[in-house]
């Protein structure tokens, strides 16, 4: 009877525990300064200017466009884009002020539970692609002149389909657990020991550029593990590391490099391609120089993973010959023979972090899918690539994947042509076309 009384006991404190838990997690007051009463659809007024164009560069800079308007629309924010997780595909929602099929009856105390707080309309819990652990250190001025700007978009009548993962993932109340592990609940939180310009940094990278959805790896729930910023697997591209790190990170880049980068869409030896490729052209080139370079002093100063540049394969390893033949005929002319590329053109293979990366994914992709570099005000031709899957075996691109990681001072692991295979899978690249 005692023992009973004694786990009964537990039992008790454990579920008040996980209540009390459970209602800071998701505890939304933060949002009570905003307005409970006005629907987005109402009208705007001539006073409300400022407040719309501070408030579009919050979009920009958060870009809201990406995930919220669908490939090929020309109705911004009008929704239907289904964002690929493993879990399966997330439908964006329209959120324009259109009062049918959009936002236009939300007020703006349900527009910061939203994009805060991962709460829907009705109270549902959001899914995680909408980064709202990321926005929930979104200030509130900012949250503010983002409502405003969103009022001022155009609406569009654009009913989107519903979100249908796969049980166990359709089961919204199991957010409340996800959001317990992965959700901290609370606003961004300067550190009085850095510089100005460097809790800048980190108030749009930890919040509005949210890097880390992407840069950070994640576990088999979806959560972001401990190590942050240290690159992560996309599926079909692999977002690099972007800490200090000298090897697989930019810690060789200067400032003024990561900046050139972030507002060009390409430096010395990069060139932004598949997600990065929109990040930048949507978001990142119309940043402020003075934010900009906040961002690569964040950056610059976050500590690395424990990457180390091995031995580079040798020469003369049968598949670093293939690798070799398969460059000199297909990568050459643009890339060149020494690996550097044509400045905001064709990449620098050379001393390229990103090409050394414990993950080829980005690489194969590029390779069998083709691609094209982000298209930026300062840099508006870009460059392009074709798609070399016709072209090539599985052998052979992995032969030239390892080549490309192993030469001209570059290292790294050699690539498998079973991972060839799977990426070919992957992104749905034809087959190479046999010789007749």
């Amino acid at each position: 009877m005692k023992k009973l009384k004694v786990v009964g006991g537990v039992v008790i404190v454990a579920a008040v525990v996980a209540g009390v838990l459970l209602y800071q997690n998701g505890n939304t007051s933060a949002d009570d300064v905003a307005d409970n009463s006005t629907q987005m659809k109402q009208p705007l007024t001539a006073a409300d200017a400022d407040a719309i164009t501070r408030g579009k560069y919050v979009a920009i800079a958060g870009d809201c466009v990406a995930c919220h308007t669908a490939p090929g629309s020309k109705e911004a924010y009008s929704g239907g884009y289904s964002i690929s997780t493993p879990f399966g595909g997330i439908v964006a929602s329209n959120i324009t002020p259109d009062a049918d099929t959009g936002i236009g009856n939300w007020t703006e105390r349900q527009f910061f539970n939203a994009v805060r707080h991962g709460k829907g309309i009705e109270g549902q819990n959001l899914y995680p692609a909408m980064p709202y652990n990321d926005y929930v250190k979104v200030s509130d001025k900012d949250m503010h002149d983002l409502w405003m700007y969103m009022r001022s978009v155009k609406p569009v009548n654009n009913k989107v389909a519903e979100t249908n993962l796969p049980f166990p993932y359709n089961i919204r109340m199991a957010m409340m657990g996800w959001n317990l592990l992965f959700f901290k609940n609370e606003g961004f939180k300067p550190d009085m020991a850095k510089s100005a310009e460097y809790n800048r940094g980190a108030y749009l990278v930890e919040g509005l550029e949210h890097c880390a959805a992407c840069h950070t790896p994640k576990n088999i729930i979806g959560g972001d593990t401990s190590a942050y910023l240290q690159g992560s697997n996309l599926g079909d591209w692999y977002a690099p590391e972007i800490t200090s790190n000298t090897y697989t990170g930019i810690g060789n880049w200067s400032e003024d490099q990561v900046v050139q980068y972030l507002k060009l869409g390409s430096n010395h030896v990069a060139v932004a391609s598949g997600p990065m490729a929109e990040a930048v052209t949507n978001s990142t080139q119309y940043l402020t120089d003075a934010d900009l370079h906040a961002i690569a002093s964040y950056l610059k100063a976050q500590p690395g993973s424990n990457n180390k540049k091995p031995a580079a394969i040798a020469t003369d390893d049968a598949q670093m010959k293939m690798g070799a033949a398969v460059y000199e005929a297909n990568c050459s002319a643009c890339h060149n023979s020494n690996g550097q590329g044509i400045p905001h053109l064709a990449a620098s293979l050379a001393d390229n972090p990103a090409i050394m990366s414990p993950d080829a994914s980005s690489i194969l992709t590029t390779v069998l899918q083709g691609g094209r570099g982000a298209v930026t005000v300062g840099n508006p031709t870009s460059g392009a690539m074709p798609s070399f899957a016709w072209k090539l075996s599985d052998q052979q691109t992995a032969a030239v994947a390892t080549y490309i990681r192993n030469s001209w001072g570059n290292a790294a692991s050699a690539v498998p042509a079973e991972d060839v295979t799977k990426a070919r899978k992957l992104v749905k690249a034809q087959a190479q076309i046999q010789p007749q």
